[in-house]
């Protein structure tokens, strides 16, 4: 049965925030659109204003300043601090109870920090101190300007273990001012550019890392960090350069920390457990290596701590010379994971407590930490997995309990440094080791092998290149590869033939519902993906194509000659010059062809592009359409069969 147009019922005007006015036709009584909606053209931007719109959306997304207007002067100003400062915004609603929970969580989580912040300035090639000058000022600064309520901040191994690598392919860590120096100045660039891929194969290389204290050995150990290299090292050493009493210590305490981890894993009420196991483990050896004496024995220990805070580091950047390049380098790299880490971790714990985390305030506020860190001798500090969730578990309700952190860190620099003189270098080693194992994943891996098999190469790029080269060839191939991923589906972004799902309006991809019908003499393709000059051509060829192969399979079967060709449009969000060129040339290709194109629902900024480059008056505004309904009608009139149950 053929469906004629029907009288309209009634008309109605429809009044949009960025379509000028149009007056259209009700439906009939069955339901269906027997009428044509029109695309209005969109008014003329006003230059100055979309510039100040995308800086804002960009930049201040989520900001307060975008609701000023009608406020008094205060207000406004009380808008700027908060903006800026977030404390001051929640801090008007913090209570006793919520500073019951971060009191707990601050304490908890120092016990957890104070003993892994010694070990990772290790890694670093670092002072002690500098790790616990790291977990002082920098959860401070973040505590006022960071939108997170649960991140915990300090030092994290993988940041640790890049760093300590790339300053030492520079400076020789025996030369501790020039090495420090440029150490303070690459955390000062750290923020200048502030990514997953690279932790487990990391968690590996940190691990061997490690060897040198577990099994005591006191010779010279290579400064690489790939497998090959630091086996070698240790196996050389086997015959006189391992110590049985520091191998006795470490393995007796590091199964310690794996089974408190293992309890804290089974049972979330024993979460304490794991958090106060390090600062158990240093206690306990460092006053048994005390009673014996056995550092006269050969293990290593730390020896001393520099007792007070933070002295000034401001002075000692390299802000000239040749270690400027140099130094801005190794801080982009850091700073890229170290942002990437805190981000992530952040919205993770943000969406378990069902609340949003600005990513441009903690860009800002982990930039600003870094910077003021470079200038009291702190190096590169970001949030960590395992202390947020300590944080988490203990029950934290706001970035106070850094503050609580912060404040245990300052009386361990001032009061009790000099007790860790005999902690043996196998404790931070088991500290480490069992901190980092977490980052082995394998799930992860499987489930990125399930749904993308082009990250999983990245990722295994990227595990392989940590493990068998450097940590930041590691995170080069990941990043390369994650690039020529991007680039692949920008360039070859997808498209789609449509076809009519059965007693429907909707139009969806034949290859995903089989059942999707093709309405006859009518090719309808779908484009998704924005149009530029990178897949413009591409699109264009992909397109006729589509055409090509359809005009063979009518051809075969005896169907109606294609004389319709109907580009969907709603994936497109934006096209530019090359891409308002290549359908020029679709168009014009068609037209030779006796094909008559039609585009179907173009949004806003693609119809104002269309217009001001006068393609919509080529192709004729009849000729772009709402929908690929209102297409179909007005190509196909006469043919649009109802559909009975």
């Amino acid at each position: 049965m053929v469906n004629q147009r029907a009288a309209p019922i009634n008309t109605y005007t429809i009044v949009g925030d960025e379509f000028q006015t149009k007056e259209i036709e009700a439906c009939d009584h069955s339901g269906r659109l027997p009428y044509i909606h029109k695309v209005g053209k969109p008014p003329k931007q006003n230059l100055l204003k979309e510039i100040t719109n995308v800086v804002k959306e960009t930049f201040f997304s989520d900001d307060p300043l975008r609701s000023f207007k009608d406020k008094p002067k205060s207000k406004q100003l009380m808008l700027c601090v908060q903006a800026v400062f977030p404390i001051f915004d929640w801090g008007r609603d913090y209570s006793l109870a919520k500073f019951k929970g971060d009191l707990i969580s601050g304490l908890t989580l120092a016990s957890l920090v104070i003993p892994q912040d010694i070990g990772y300035a290790k890694l670093a090639n670092l002072p002690p101190q500098n790790g616990l000058y790291s977990s002082f000022v920098p959860p401070l600064v973040y505590a006022f300007m960071g939108s997170s309520r649960d991140i915990a901040i300090g030092p994290v191994a993988v940041v640790s273990l890049l760093l300590g690598d790339l300053l030492q392919a520079e400076i020789d860590p025996k030369d501790a001012i020039p090495y420090r120096r440029l150490a303070f100045t690459a955390t000062f660039f750290a923020d200048s550019l502030n990514w997953h891929l690279v932790f487990s194969g990391a968690a590996i290389t940190i691990s061997l890392q490690q060897l040198k204290g577990l099994l005591g050995i006191q010779k010279k150990f290579t400064k690489k960090t790939d497998i090959v290299s630091v086996m070698r090292s240790v196996f050389n050493s086997a015959h006189h350069g391992w110590n049985w009493q520091t191998i006795v210590i470490a393995v007796t305490f590091l199964a310690f920390l794996l089974a408190a981890k293992h309890i804290g894993k089974r049972n979330k009420k024993y979460f304490w457990v794991p958090a106060v196991a390090p600062m158990i483990s240093v206690v306990v050896s460092t006053f048994c290596v005390y009673i014996t004496r056995a550092d006269k024995d050969g293990v290593q220990i730390v020896n001393h701590i520099e007792k007070g805070i933070n002295p000034i580091s401001a002075n000692d950047l390299f802000l000239s010379g040749e270690y400027v390049g140099k130094a801005f380098r190794i801080g982009v790299v850091a700073g890229i994971i170290a942002l990437t880490e805190a981000i992530a971790i952040g919205r993770t714990f943000a969406a378990m407590k069902d609340y949003q985390i600005d990513g441009n305030k903690e860009m800002v506020a982990l930039g600003t930490m870094n910077i003021v860190g470079s200038f009291t001798s702190c190096y590169v500090t970001t949030g960590g997995f395992a202390r947020t969730a300590v944080n988490n578990m203990a029950g934290c309700h706001t970035v106070v309990s850094n503050m609580v952190m912060a404040g245990v860190v300052f009386l361990t620099l001032q009061l009790i440094t000099p007790l860790f003189k005999y902690t043996p270098s196998a404790i931070l080693a088991s500290i480490i080791i069992a901190a980092v194992i977490s980052l082995l994943d394998f799930e992860a891996a499987i489930l990125i092998w399930k749904i993308d098999k082009l990250d999983f190469l990245a990722c295994m790029g990227a595990f392989f290149g940590v493990v068998f080269i450097s940590v930041e060839i590691g995170l080069l191939i990941a990043v390369s590869l994650s690039l020529a991923k991007i680039l692949l589906q920008v360039t070859r972004p997808r498209t789609a033939v449509l076809g009519k799902l059965p007693m429907t309006s909707v139009y969806r991809n034949t290859l995903q519902y089989p059942e999707a019908r093709q309405i006859p003499g009518v090719l309808i393709i779908r484009v998704d993906s924005a149009i530029y000059f990178t897949n413009s051509n591409y699109i264009k060829h992909r397109i006729l194509r589509w055409l090509t192969e359809e005009e063979e399979r009518v051809d075969e079967c005896h169907l109606p000659k294609i004389q319709h060709l109907i580009v969907e449009m709603s994936p497109v969000t934006d096209i530019d010059t090359s891409g308002i060129h290549a359908l020029e040339e679709l168009y014009k290709n068609l037209q030779k062809r006796e094909i008559q194109l039609g585009l179907a629902n173009p949004c806003t900024t693609v119809m104002e592009k269309l217009y001001q480059s006068e393609f919509a008056d080529e192709i004729g505004e009849s000729n772009i359409f709402p929908s690929v309904g209102d297409a179909i009608h007005t190509f196909q009139p006469k043919t649009i069969i109802t559909e009975e149950p």
